[in-house]
């Protein structure tokens, strides 16, 4: 019983380890593949490494991302860190104080 007694705090800081890291980080990685997985042709994302891009194609392994127009790359699938979500239009936009927004060739 003293055994049992005296493992009782090493089970409970592998428990808490567990909860707060392991756990969240097994959740992360599976949103990611899932996310992953659900990319189509058109999609914006960017990539790990912060290149941003559109899906042209998507295969097994690979895709084809635009990163300019007329240029596109061939990366892993893997690659892909986050898709990036429309701009809502029905919110105004908003400038970085101190920036005066350029006017549009039709306002002058």
């Amino acid at each position: 019983m003293q055994d049992l007694a005296a493992l009782l705090p090493f089970l409970a800081i592998a428990l808490i380890f567990w909860l707060l890291l392991i756990r969240p980080q097994q959740r992360r990685a599976k949103q990611l593949q899932s996310m992953q997985q659900a990319l189509d042709a058109g999609d914006e994302v960017m990539l790990t490494s912060g290149v941003l891009g559109t899906l042209t194609s998507v295969d097994d392994e690979t895709i084809g991302l635009e990163i300019a127009p007329g240029v596109t790359i061939r990366v892993a699938r893997g690659a892909v860190g986050r898709r990036i979500e429309e701009p809502r239009t029905d919110e105004p936009r908003t400038d970085e104080p101190g920036e005066r927004p350029t006017p549009s060739p039709e306002e002058n």
